[in-house]
């Protein structure tokens, strides 16, 4: 019996420790598998922004295209960069060992990401990046200390500026909505104005759809899987009432 304890305690460790590693509160997020518009935007900006070093290296274009409802000959010509065909893995040419030098590790594979941190995790992280001229990259993410990546959807968000200690950060102040105007005030993150080419609602909806996208890649067969489940519950229900009626017909003599 200890042993079956020592065991369950080891595998809880890396939980426990990932869920210590920030107090910062995650935004939430419900992703939507059936809005194919959204994931195909999401798909389309993990492809320009995104794809440059993290692959999908368990995912295809031609699955994702199909499940999607994207014309191939479409993806072929603006979603696959490079020598990539349409079945191939959605890969990158970037070296693992290359990677390792100039990031001090190599990007990670998004393939089953979402399903590693959870959708929450990633849609609170790529909005909770600011400057910090200290850093390397010169920016941190409120979420994820020291990171080691660079913001590449500023240009889209804006100058993000955190007005708070690091404590504050740390406990996620993201400040109180003003009740008649609907802004939030006092919060430690704040964009600099007319400095992204997005408004806040759009941005917001663009990390929403890249969020979901990466969600879907996580699990593609998630829908089929909830269809699938649905004919069978229908199903076992119909049997029940045929096995409950012979059930019926067999007992009936018997007292």
């Amino acid at each position: 019996m200890k042993k079956y304890l020592l065991v369950l305690l080891l595998a809880l460790v890396p939980a426990l420790a990932s869920a210590a590693a920030s107090n910062y509160p995650l935004d939430s997020f419900k992703a939507d598998l059936k809005d194919q518009e959204s994931m195909q935007r999401g798909m389309a900006l993990y492809v320009n922004r995104c794809m440059g070093c993290h692959s999908m290296e368990y995912q295809r274009f031609a699955r994702t295209a199909q499940d999607l409802g994207l014309p191939e000959d479409l993806v072929e010509e603006y979603l696959i960069l490079g020598d990539h065909a349409i079945n191939d893995l959605m890969t990158i040419s970037m070296d693992k060992s290359d990677a390792a030098g100039w990031f001090g590790a190599p990007p990670p594979d998004l393939t089953n990401e979402a399903r590693l941190r959870g959708s929450s995790w990633l849609y609170t992280y790529l909005r909770s990046f600011y400057r910090d001229d200290a850093k390397p990259w010169g920016v941190n993410n409120a979420l994820f200390k020291d990171v080691g990546m660079p913001n590449v959807l500023e240009d889209l968000q804006g100058v993000v500026i955190n007005t708070c200690t690091m404590e504050e950060l740390a406990h996620g102040n993201k400040g109180t909505v003003e009740p008649l105007t609907g802004k939030r005030m006092g919060q430690c993150l704040t964009v600099q104005p007319n400095t992204g080419s997005l408004s806040e609602q759009e941005f917001d909806q663009a990390i929403y759809d890249l969020v979901n996208f990466m969600t879907y890649v996580g699990e593609p067969s998630r829908m089929d899987s909830e269809r699938i489940g649905l004919y069978v519950l229908i199903f076992l229900a119909i049997f029940f009432v045929f096995a409950y009626a012979l059930k019926r017909e067999y007992w009936k003599d018997i007292h």
